[in-house]
C-alpha cells in the first residue's frame, strides 16, 4: 500500500491494512500510517519542515540529495530528473514524474509485489489540495497546471505494471487516474486473499 496525500486519504480507513500489508507513506501521510515500512518524500523542504522525522522507526528514502546529506538515516533514492517513465532496470533509481507519488510507486514495483494500493492518489485539487490541509511555505502544493502531467505519467506506469503482471489498485474513488481499477481499501485487501496461495511476494 502507498499512502499519498490526496484529500481521499484522509477518509480511508487506512488501519485495516496495518499487518496486512507492507505499506510507503508518502510525505505528512506518515501521520496516517505511523507504523510504515517506509517513509519517502522527494521534496527538500518536507524534510526541512520535519527535520528529518526523526520519530520515524522504519525505512527513509528520498531523491533530494541535499536532505540525504543534511539527515542521518535518510537515505538516496537516485531520480533521473530527465525521464518521466517507469524505469526498472537499475533498482534505487525511478523517474522524475514530477511528485512523490510517481516516484513512490515506481520504486514498489521495482519490489515486484504481486498487488499495490494506491491510497490518496487523487490527482485533482476541486476536492481540495492535501487530507492535512496546505503545506507550509516554502514547501510546495499542488497546482492545477501540474496536474495533467502527474496524471498522464502514473497512467503510462500501468502498462509497465502490467508487462510485470503487478495488480495495480486505485483505492482512492474519485481519482483522476484512469488507468487502474477502482475498489475501497478493504475490498481490495479482502479480495487478495485469491493470490495468497500463489507464492508472489506480498501486497504492497
Amino acid at each position: 500500500m502507498i499512502v499519498a496525500s490526496g484529500p481521499s486519504a484522509g477518509v480511508t480507513p487506512v488501519e485495516v491494512a496495518q499487518d496486512r500489508c507492507r505499506t510507503i507513506a508518502i510525505n505528512s501521510s506518515v501521520d496516517l500510517v505511523p507504523w510504515a515500512d517506509i517513509l519517502f518524500a522527494c521534496d527538500f523542504q518536507w524534510w526541512e519542515n520535519r527535520e528529518g522525522a526523526q520519530d520515524f522507526g522504519g525505512v527513509k528514502l528520498s531523491s533530494a540529495r541535499r536532505a540525504c546529506s543534511k539527515y542521518e538515516g535518510v537515505h538516496l533514492v537516485k531520480c533521473n530528473r530527465h525521464d518521466d517513465r517507469t524505469l526498472m532496470h537499475n533498482t534505487g533509481e525511478v523517474g522524475w514524474g514530477g511528485n512523490s507519488g510517481f516516484q513512490a510507486l515506481n520504486l514498489a514495483m521495482q519490489m515486484k509485489p504481486s498487488r499495490i494500493y494506491l491510497v490518496g492518489y487523487d490527482m485533482r485539487i476541486d476536492y481540495g489540495l492535501h487530507w492535512h490541509g496546505d503545506h507550509p511555505a516554502p514547501m510546495h502544493n499542488p497546482q492545477e497546471k501540474n496536474i495533467p502531467r502527474w496524471i498522464k505519467c502514473l497512467d503510462q506506469a500501468a502498462k509497465t505494471a502490467k508487462m510485470m503482471d503487478i495488480t495495480v489498485i486505485n483505492c482512492s474513488l474519485h481519482s483522476a487516474l484512469r488507468a487502474y481499477p477502482k475498489m475501497t481499501l478493504q475490498e481490495a485487501l479482502d479480495d487478495a486473499s485469491t493470490d495468497a496461495a500463489s507464492g508472489r511476494e506480498g501486497p504492497a
